[in-house]
């Protein structure tokens, strides 16, 4: 039977070892030896404000798991490394590690986790990305999962929004080099229709655009009532930034990759009352008490005491890659990487990023449910009336 929530009496929901049976289980060294899970993230380069924050909350995890004794009886052990935010750095880092290591959590940047996706597949490496791109999981590889939504979620999650504001016309901005923003941008195409909207303006752009006039303008003469904005990391800040200073009243819609102090910081008060998506538990604090918050607050509470501010849109996610692998591998009551997999496949767990239902046709294991749209009001992000509602009906059919 499948479980929604471990017992209470294991901590941080599934980051202890009970229930397990004891014992290392086969495969990945013996009952004493520790649990290697590989991490590898941008710590340089145009992601690194992404990848520090998925490895602060990876760490946490795993703090907190070998606080209480470890996973089934090991202690767990972290090898990190940085893929410089380049798909050939991440296959570098891959084989670095891959034979010291259990399973593999990362990278946040999706063109590398797509360039590592085939090795890990063909090494049988339980992996968790923590990047959102379709590519990914569409189709299915068997030993490939994601964690954040995929931006299709995200794309839909948008078009139910826009439809409930009334909006018929809107402009779509999209990064052509970030396989995030294309997957998302793609999506948009594929379902607007379904949610009765029509895309005005379709603007590529590049990660490198430190100019988004031209955009600004072309929206200005376009008949659209909105513009929704795909992008991750420097592009963020610099449009939304360049968007108040143009004096464009066309309303700016920005995706989760700018749900963290890391985008709020440098926009300041040029932020308040724009329109931002997160995962659910980047507004933990809004929701009706319940199962999906008490384990958003179990996250939130030790990183907040520990950083100093809330976990962003980036933790949430290494977070629940966390508790997933930790709970496959309880699951499995080992590393043996065939076992862990089919405990992955038949996961049902709620995490700070919602309630996962990964299936061996679904390793995304999301659905659009679990995103927010937020406004942005005295520097933080809160759900808009429409998020409280759907969100409130998310939360409480979890109980």
């Amino acid at each position: 039977m499948r479980r929604l929530l471990p017992s209470l009496a294991c901590l941080v929901l599934a980051l202890t070892a009970c229930g397990g049976g004891g014992g290392g289980g086969g495969g990945g060294g013996g009952a004493d030896d520790p649990i290697k899970v590989g991490l590898i993230v941008s710590l340089t380069g145009n992601y690194t404000p992404l990848g520090s924050e998925d490895k602060k909350a990876v760490e946490l995890a795993v703090e907190q798991v070998n606080a209480q004794g470890g996973l089934l009886g090991r202690k767990v052990e972290l090898v990190v490394r940085d893929d410089k935010t380049a798909p050939d750095q991440g296959i570098v880092a891959y084989n670095q590690i891959k034979g010291e290591i259990d399973a593999l959590i990362g990278p946040v940047f999706s063109n590398s986790a797509l360039a590592i996706e085939p090795l890990a597949q063909r090494d049988r490496m339980p992996y968790l990305s923590l990047a959102p791109a379709q590519e990914q999981v569409e189709p299915i590889k068997s030993y490939i999962f994601v964690t954040p939504a995929l931006s299709s979620m995200y794309a839909e999650n948008y078009l139910q929004y826009i439809q409930a504001q009334g909006i018929k016309t809107i402009a779509v901005a999209w990064d052509s080099k970030s396989a995030y923003s294309v997957s998302g941008h793609d999506a948009m195409v594929e379902l607007a229709s379904k949610y009765g909207v029509t895309i005005g303006l379709d603007e590529p752009y590049e990660t490198t655009t430190s100019d988004f006039s031209a955009l600004f303008q072309h929206v200005r003469d376009s008949d659209a009532e909105a513009l929704v904005f795909w992008g991750s990391g420097a592009p963020g800040v610099t449009a939304a930034k360049q968007y108040v200073a143009s004096g464009l009243e066309t309303p700016l819609y920005l995706t989760a990759s700018q749900a963290s102090k890391l985008w709020l910081e440098p926009m300041g008060k040029d932020a308040e009352g724009m329109t931002v998506q997160s995962a659910i538990g980047v507004v933990g604090e809004h929701l009706p008490a319940g199962k999906q918050k008490q384990v958003i607050d179990q996250m939130a509470v030790p990183y907040k005491d520990k950083h100093g501010y809330p976990p962003p849109q980036f933790a949430q996610d290494g977070y629940s890659a966390s508790l997933l692998l930790f709970e496959a591998i309880r699951k499995a009551n080992g590393t043996d990487k065939t076992k862990v997999q089919q405990a992955l496949e038949t996961m049902d767990l709620i995490t700070p990023n919602g309630r996962f239902q990964y299936s061996p046709t679904d390793h995304s294991g999301l659905g659009p449910q679990f995103i927010s749209v937020n406004t942005v009001r005295d520097g933080a992000f809160v759900p808009t009336e429409w998020a409280t509602e759907q969100l409130t009906k998310t939360v409480t059919a979890l109980g």
